[in-house]
């Protein structure tokens, strides 16, 4: 089975977690996306890179959310939700690549 690398599941369960949400028109069908992914993503932040770097990551992801939501008034929502997966993608990789050497 492929793997798929923590920073594309972290990055996509915040813009599907929009996504769901927008479409569905069912907010917390959306946290349940964002949740599952950032459960995923947690647990391989653990598995590869330590516990402190998977707190540090999580914390990361749910302020991403957080964040998104002021952002998204002043750019607009989707370009929000992309900056904020842009950031989480590229800490949880910057941070697992770290931990593999």
């Amino acid at each position: 089975m492929a793997k798929v690398p923590a920073a594309a599941v972290a990055a996509g369960g915040l813009l599907g977690g929009y996504g769901i949400a927008r479409w569905t028109r069912k907010r917390p069908l959306g946290g349940v996306a964002l949740a599952a992914a950032g459960s995923v993503a947690a647990y391989e932040w653990n598995r590869q890179a330590g516990a402190r770097a998977a707190t540090g990551l999580t914390v990361a992801y749910v302020a991403a959310f957080a964040g998104s939501h002021p952002l998204a008034k002043k750019i607009g929502a989707w370009p929000a939700v992309f900056t904020v997966a842009g950031g989480v993608a590229a800490a949880s990789w910057a941070v697992t690549r770290r931990g593999a050497r």
